[in-house]
């Protein structure tokens, strides 16, 4: 797709109207259908063979930490090879350790194994997929590009969570997990053949050394560069903040004696949030005006988190959580910036590592959040968060004013996205 003018917004109809985003897209959609159905299959498995709340509710969180040593010790792959290679590789994968949790009486330490190696390579399947979406989408098409991706993997997610409540009930969590082995392989098979044009990658001049040892200088690079490192954080610790409050809400909900079903509805609300700030901003904002934008909906995100110290009733908190959500937004006016700083050589790798952070640290987030009420409050915790993520957007705000463009190396123009 050919950059857009300068200015001008690209529409959604634009960018579906490539057909390797097309591929990308609609894959991508049906494999996080496909991870929340799996999540809830194997954590109803779990629960109703051990009767362990605590080890059902493990099920959601052991991807996260398995992440951290991909992209770090593995990231490089996602430049080595071609994108349609790990992409189709990595859903064969998750095929085969979805039907083999659904066909084989495993125990529960061996399911969870399974899962958490598995999901050592989804930095590497998540750099290659956006490597070769920035590589397809140029200008502000690589926003809206984006952006669609975020408002359709919302709708998967809340579409898998739903479903899969459902489909448990009706096949059984082993029918579950195998229906989405199922899903894996049509996700594969788009991918393989939509896919098949793809030019051959040029092989990195460093493929001679191990992929360890290369990934650790790629991503120490990419660590040295300023602009970089300031993108990156400011990517992932409101996210993170965000995500450690809302793990609050259902003993938040308890403590507020709200009516049954409450905490459903205020989780409900980020994501609906979310949906909304992508499809206003990345549809109807002009690019100058989302980046102008990033550090107020940067505090979006954290400023209505602070009342929640105070005792306001379910609707008013269901509006600020809403406000939270919509919020989220503010990366639109960030990522074209990020693409722009990174080296192209390590491009697959930035947003690999990009990946390994936003999830490792969202992982960490409930753990410190929920430290945070052996000396506080549940609404004073969850405002303790807002307030890092304030300060989060005022130090990127002072960052920017003060101009990162001096830590950027000089690269040749037609490295750079433009607008």
């Amino acid at each position: 797709m050919a950059d857009t003018p300068e200015g001008r917004r690209t529409t959604y109809r634009e960018v579906l109207g490539e057909p390797k985003f097309r591929v990308l897209f609609a894959s991508r959609s049906l494999t996080i259908g496909a991870d929340t159905l799996r999540t809830v299959a194997l954590s109803t498995l779990i629960f109703q063979a051990t009767g362990s709340a605590a080890l059902a509710a493990l099920v959601f969180g052991i991807s996260f930490l398995p992440q951290l040593v991909g992209g770090v010790f593995l990231g490089a792959l996602a430049d080595r090879y071609s994108p349609r290679m790990i992409i189709v590789a990595s859903y064969l994968l998750w095929t085969v350790v979805t039907a083999t949790l659904g066909l084989a009486q495993l125990s529960t330490a061996a399911c969870l194994a399974l899962v958490g190696i598995v999901a050592c390579g989804t930095p590497i399947q998540a750099g290659a997929s956006s490597k070769l979406v920035a590589e397809t989408l140029k200008g502000d098409a690589y926003v809206v590009g984006r952006s669609l991706w975020t408002v359709a993997g919302s709708v998967a997610q809340l579409l898998g969570m739903a479903g899969g409540g459902i489909a448990v009930a009706v096949v059984s969590p082993r029918g579950a997990l195998l229906f989405t082995a199922v899903c894996y392989t049509v996700a594969a098979l788009m991918v393989w053949i939509g896919l098949r044009d793809l030019p051959k990658s040029p092989k990195p001049e460093a493929a001679s050394a191990s992929v360890m040892s290369q990934s650790w200088r790629g991503n120490r690079e990419l660590l040295k560069n300023r602009e970089v490192r300031v993108l990156l954080l400011a990517q992932c610790l409101p996210p993170a903040f965000v995500t450690g409050a809302t793990s609050l809400l259902i003993p938040y909900a308890a403590m507020r004696d709200f009516p049954a079903g409450s905490a459903g509805f205020l989780l409900a609300c980020v994501p609906a949030g979310m949906l909304l700030g992508n499809l206003i901003v990345g549809r109807l904002l002009r690019p100058a005006h989302r980046e102008r934008l990033t550090v107020h909906l940067m505090l979006a995100c954290g400023v209505p988190l602070l009342p929640l110290a105070l005792d306001l009733p379910l609707v008013a908190i269901g509006a600020l959580l809403l406000v939270v959500g919509f919020g989220f937004a503010y990366g639109l006016g960030i990522q074209r910036q990020f693409l722009t700083a990174t080296p192209v050589p390590l491009r697959g790798q930035a947003f690999g590592l990009l990946q390994t952070v936003v999830m490792t640290l969202q992982g960490l987030g409930p753990v410190v959040l929920g430290a945070l009420t052996l000396l506080f409050s549940t609404g004073l915790s969850m405002a303790v968060a807002g307030a890092l993520t304030c300060l989060t957007a005022l130090l990127y705000q002072v960052v920017r004013l003060r101009g990162m463009d001096s830590s950027r190396p000089e690269a040749n123009p037609g490295d750079h996205v433009t607008a």
